[in-house]
């Protein structure tokens, strides 16, 4: 009776093993594409050939972007200076670092990064999306990490090497592959249903003040004719983006009061001092504070600058000097309705989008 007994337990044990093994999910490398989006109006997306978007690749960034262990202490992810209610920017002027160091410039929002062709950082050093994500984790005013150890991290979790299969078709991690993943991810993270992008669309209206806005921003500015004046915006803020990839100097201080030289540091040309990347304005109601140095924390200062502060100096845009000697002419009707229009520009299914969320 109890070689019976034993050989029915023996039975149940390969029985209950059985089922297990059917449980366990093994990771297989899964190419199917990431569908990729866009409005008619952007244009064709200028997306990576060596690093074709996928589901799984897309899901790898993801995971990385809010993983904190891509920091020295495991306190930091890249999303803790890039949060998605606030345009994936940060409302801090400055983003505090794992040792409690401070960054020097305003960390930038991240959407559209498929259209953006001038290089990345407010002086354009990172020439690639992939290039741009791995600096912050090595800085050490940021997450002051090494690549080693992440990759030593991201190795000893089953979870992260069954995606690196998935998405990769191996388990080996190594940092390249980490900067493929997070350079899909934020590919994926686009803005293009504002307000005014429904308004084109025809399906709603503008309010009396906003439009008023809109046409004082595609007005051009015209110091001889006041009441034909607009406020000039759109030719460095154009496009269906409002951007123009160009680094520019807007006249925040003399020369004598730069404190930062800007894309000079990069390119090692003085034409190039105090120049900075112009960022586009979508959701730009959501990612204050404004400016490379986060001075402004307001629309209203922002505009204000443009209208009556604008410095001159060596470098500063021809574009706006002509504004220097009688500023833009801007009413405080104006310059509540230019605000009112820039408000318009905020995107609340981006800013709410579950694909983007931790």
């Amino acid at each position: 009776m109890s070689k019976i007994l034993s050989i029915v337990f023996i039975l149940l044990i390969i029985v209950v093993m059985a089922c297990e093994r059917e449980d366990i999910v093994v990771a297989e490398y899964d190419a199917t594409p990431y569908t990729f989006t866009f409005p008619e109006n952007f244009g064709d997306p200028e997306l990576p050939a060596d690093n074709v978007l996928t589901i799984e690749g897309v899901k790898l960034g993801k995971m990385l972007f809010y993983e904190k262990a891509l920091s020295k202490d495991g306190t930091q992810s890249c999303a803790s200076c890039h949060a998605q209610n606030d345009g994936f920017s940060d409302k801090n002027q400055f983003s505090k670092g794992v040792d409690g160091l401070f960054g020097k410039r305003q960390a930038m929002p991240i959407f559209n990064m498929a259209w953006h062709k001038s290089g990345f950082f407010w002086d354009g050093r990172a020439t690639t999306l992939r290039e741009q994500s791995l600096q912050p984790i090595q800085d050490p005013l940021e997450m002051h990490e090494t690549l080693e150890n992440v990759v030593a991290k991201l190795s000893g979790n089953k979870t992260y090497t069954d995606q690196f299969i998935r998405a990769f078709g191996t388990s080996e991690v190594n940092s390249t592959k980490v900067s493929l993943a997070l350079e899909q991810f934020m590919m994926t993270i686009v803005s293009f249903d504002s307000k005014y992008d429904q308004y084109l669309a025809g399906t709603v209206t503008f309010s009396e003040s906003e439009e008023r806005g809109r046409s004082l921003f595609f007005t051009e500015y015209n110091q001889f004719f006041p009441d034909l004046s607009g406020a000039d915006c759109a030719h460095c803020h154009s496009g269906p983006n409002f951007e123009n990839g160009a680094f520019m100097n807007n006249g925040l201080d003399f020369e004598s009061n730069f404190k930062d030289i800007g894309r000079e540091k990069v390119s090692k040309q003085a034409e190039d001092r105090a120049t900075f990347l112009i960022p586009s304005l979508r959701n730009i109601a959501q990612t204050a504070p404004y400016m490379h140095d986060g001075r402004f924390q307001t629309l209203e200062e922002v505009v204000e600058h443009y209208n009556s502060e604008v410095k001159m100096s060596s470098t500063v845009s021809p574009l706006i000097i002509p504004t220097i000697a009688k500023g833009l002419l801007l009413s405080e009707q104006d310059k509540i309705d230019l605000v009112n229009f820039l408000k318009t520009l905020s995107d609340q299914k981006f800013l709410t989008n579950p694909e983007y969320a931790q």
